[in-house]
């Protein structure tokens, strides 16, 4: 078992709306980040207890929407163990501007979200050509681009992926695909398809772990396709805590559990490995 554990997907909110006020993108705040909102403090406290070593933080979009301030004024506190992803407006005319500055101010990978749970359906964002510019430019300065979205998306992604091959990107959630029904997991054959693109990597969250323990699915014959058709070099957890109910222990656990029938090399990638390989911050 691999002894080293980066979480590249958890959310932190603030108490202090003042400093950090709340302006959710699509003007609905989500659920969770209510109810059971984690601060930075708080989910460093849960990393020791879990053994989690370093973590890219993910901005919460459905909460701060553009404003990704306290996800940088936190990974400056620690930047050695901590990097931080950011959401801008994307087709945006001063997008490059955007970028630059959220860059020097010590994030180091960018997150369109395009779908969720307060955002139903398949925003068209990955359609529009005032998209290219920013796209490049991250490929360009080396800054791995994270998409929350759904199949709907998929051939305006392809284009993306193939016009710009420099330009890593990760699938959030591996997208949800529907998997109850078992292996060979033909309703999941929109994300193995995808493994032909070499700069897609998949993120391998809490959300996944869970839908593989359900129904006819198991983690043995869904991770074990994934892995063989993607290779774990290109697959990267991340714990969707707090957004995931549950403690970081014991989504780390569920993750080990789901995760433990693989060599431990494949552990390894995912575990860390792939995550270092995505943000070099968080190279040892």
């Amino acid at each position: 078992m691999a002894t080293r554990l980066i979480d590249i997907h958890p959310h932190i909110i603030s108490p202090d709306e003042q400093t950090y006020p709340p302006d959710p993108l699509g003007g609905e705040r989500s659920g969770w980040s209510a109810k059971r909102p984690a601060t930075f403090e708080q989910f460093i406290a849960e990393m020791d207890k879990a053994g989690v070593d370093k973590a890219a933080i993910v901005h919460s979009s459905t909460t701060y929407g553009f404003d990704n301030s306290y996800v940088a004024d936190s990974v400056a506190t620690d930047p050695s163990r901590f990097a931080g992803v950011y959401s801008i407006d994307l087709l945006a005319s001063d997008a490059a501007d955007r970028i630059r500055y959220w860059k020097e101010r010590g994030l180091s990978g960018l997150r369109i979200f395009t779908t969720g749970s307060t955002m139903p359906g398949q925003a068209p964002t990955l359609e529009s050509p005032d998209l290219h510019g920013a796209w490049s430019l991250a490929g360009d300065m080396g800054l791995s681009v994270c998409v929350q979205m759904t199949k709907a998306a998929i051939p305006a992604l392809e284009k993306l992926l193939t016009a710009f091959p420099k330009t890593n990107v990760i699938i959030d959630h591996m997208m949800k695909p529907p998997i109850a029904d078992g292996a060979p997991y033909p309703g999941a054959q929109f994300v193995f398809d995808l493994a032909r693109y070499d700069n897609v990597h998949l993120k391998l969250s809490s959300r996944n772990t869970e839908e593989a323990q359900a129904g006819k699915a198991t983690p043995e014959t869904f991770f074990g396709k994934v892995v063989a058709t993607f290779g774990a070099d290109r697959i990267a957890w991340g714990s969707n805590f707090p957004a995931s109910e549950g403690s970081l222990l014991d989504i780390v656990n569920d993750l080990k559990r789901c995760i433990d029938f693989l060599p431990a090399a494949d552990q390894h990638w995912i575990m860390a490995g792939t995550a270092q390989k995505l943000y070099p911050q968080l190279a040892d």
